[in-house]
């Protein structure tokens, strides 16, 4: 978690800027709307990041928890640790913010109806992390998304966005957006890839587009792993100055029970 601090996990949201099943959400930073089945667990150990030829920052190994804790409603929870490298100082290594989330899925088609799942998914950003040492934001950061999906046959598709509330001094409260599609290429294999962009979060720096391209693969029905990579943006970075238009990474382990 953007997470993240967005996502992730998602991606969706430890990492973004935090100085920021149906497969969705990890490995991707966009979200869906689709919450855990009830009474069932998503864990996932992961590293996600951004780099560029000078400096690398991002999370790991950190761990996603997802709970459907009621009918279209998931509690979540990103714990991480963070590192920083920037070019021509000290590395840095050490507790990193920590999300906080629940999704509620408020319209829930059936498979024959045309309109699209919706649902919400607001995100707490808890400044855990030292921002002095390049590991937290700071300050609390809170992300108020809508996200939508729909299914057809093999492919699907989601997307949405939100606003960010990212205080502190320089900083800017921004929107997110993002959409992404997939296909299931085998019984085990699925491959898509996600566009986003965001306005600017900090005085003086412009908004920033970029993609990731990704999947999972599923090694049985309880045990997956998810990756991804992409170019552009800050949207891994957990200190946002460190890099600029840098390739990113997520990769992860997923147990569902």
């Amino acid at each position: 978690m953007r997470r993240l601090s967005i996502g992730a996990w998602a991606l969706a949201a430890a990492l973004l800027l935090a100085a920021a099943p149906a497969l969705a959400g990890p490995p991707y930073i966009t979200d869906d709307p689709e919450p855990v089945d009830l009474g069932h667990w998503e864990v996932y150990i992961f590293s996600a990041g951004a780099f560029d030829s000078h400096d690398a920052t991002g999370v790991g190994p950190s761990v996603e928890i997802n709970y459907g804790a009621a009918p279209s409603l998931q509690l979540h929870l990103i714990a991480n640790t963070a590192y920083d490298a920037p070019d021509g100082a000290p590395q840095q290594w050490g507790l990193g913010d920590t999300e906080l989330g629940a999704k509620y899925r408020f319209i829930n088609p059936g498979d024959k109806d045309w309109w699209p799942e919706v649902g919400v998914f607001p995100l707490v950003e808890i400044p855990t992390g030292d921002a002095a040492r390049g590991l937290g934001a700071g300050y609390t950061q809170v992300f108020l998304p809508v996200w939508l999906q729909k299914n057809f046959g093999k492919w699907s598709s989601y997307g949405g966005g939100g606003y960010w509330f990212n205080p502190g001094p320089g900083h800017r409260d921004y929107w997110f957006t993002g959409w992404q599609l997939q296909r299931q290429i085998t019984d085990k294999l699925a491959l898509g890839g996600e566009v986003f962009h965001q306005t600017s979060s900090m005085v003086g720096r412009d908004g920033s587009y970029g993609f990731n391209l990704g999947g999972q693969y599923d090694l049985n029905a309880h045990n997956h792993l998810l990756f991804s990579t992409g170019k552009g943006g800050l949207l891994y970075a957990v200190d946002a100055g460190a890099v600029h238009n840098p390739t990113t990474y997520y990769l992860a382990y997923q147990w569902t029970f």
